[in-house]
């Protein structure tokens, strides 16, 4: 659950601006449940948005830590950010950004779903249409992150 944003005169409301906050951020980071405390990576990503939906999309090694933690609770948070400057105000000196974070649900993904998310992440990443080999797949272990929740902010920028 996103709790409410304590100024909401910096929320970012409306879905396409979320959006191109989003598509203009290099990396999300990953937050997971790790037990007693919490694990945070950062990672590339591809995403697809849709009439209020948003699926984002990662890959990385066929194993290690964050899968094993995704395969005990696959409820993950994202965030995301740019950051634009510091600033001086009258009292004190604040930071220009804009940021997202978002709650949902990591799954593995495989065949035309797999192909599909690294496209989209190379396509995010600058590669669009870029010619992989079959053996790319086989190598990556492709997820997909469906958010259930999200939210934006930014602040100045006028």
């Amino acid at each position: 659950m996103i709790p409410n944003m304590r100024r909401q005169d910096r929320q970012v409301a409306s879905f396409s601006e979320i959006i191109d906050i989003l598509a203009r951020c290099d990396t999300i980071r990953l937050g997971l449940n790790a037990g007693e405390q919490p694990y945070v990576v950062p990672l590339s990503f591809g995403m697809e948005a849709a009439e209020g939906a948003i699926t984002l999309y990662f890959h990385g090694a066929k194993e290690g830590f964050k899968h094993e933690l995704m395969a005990k609770n696959p409820k993950v948070c994202v965030e995301a950010d740019i950051f634009h400057g510091y600033r001086q105000t009258e009292r004190s000196v604040t930071t220009e950004y804009e940021s997202f974070i978002g709650f949902g649900k990591a799954e593995p993904v495989f065949g035309e779903e797999s192909a599909k998310g690294l496209d989209l992440l190379l396509t995010h990443c600058g590669f669009d249409g870029f010619a992989y080999g079959s053996g790319a797949l086989d190598a990556v272990s492709v997820y997909k992150i469906t958010l259930d929740e999200y939210t934006a902010k930014r602040r100045f920028l006028a």
